[in-house]
């Protein structure tokens, strides 16, 4: 479920930084690549456990798919929170050097 909800992230962060007209001042590629790098970890981590369990990785019991979506839908926030950082210390718009310059 991780892995779903991370790609599910990936490719909607990926298509709304190609139809923006403001791609770059916004930072949304910065926000695709937190995306896309937290798929490819979570892809690595369910090749070497399917290569441990076998057949067995599909037979997860409710708790176990109830806290990978916990674990997905945290991994989305923090990725947001961080893009949020970015943007603030980036500061493409200058609101922030306005406020300062008063």
């Amino acid at each position: 479920m991780t892995l779903l909800i991370t790609v599910i992230a990936a490719v909607v962060s990926t298509a709304v930084w190609y139809v923006n007209e403001k791609r770059d001042t916004y930072k949304l590629g910065t926000l695709s690549l937190i995306y896309w790098g937290a798929s490819l970890m979570w892809l690595m981590d369910f090749v070497f456990e399917y290569a441990e369990l076998k057949t067995e990785y599909f037979n997860q019991e409710f708790a176990d798919i109830l806290n990978d979506s916990l674990l997905g839908i945290t991994v989305v926030t923090i990725g947001l929170i961080a893009w949020v950082a970015i943007l603030l210390i980036k500061d493409p718009k200058g609101v922030f050097r306005k406020k300062l310059a008063k």
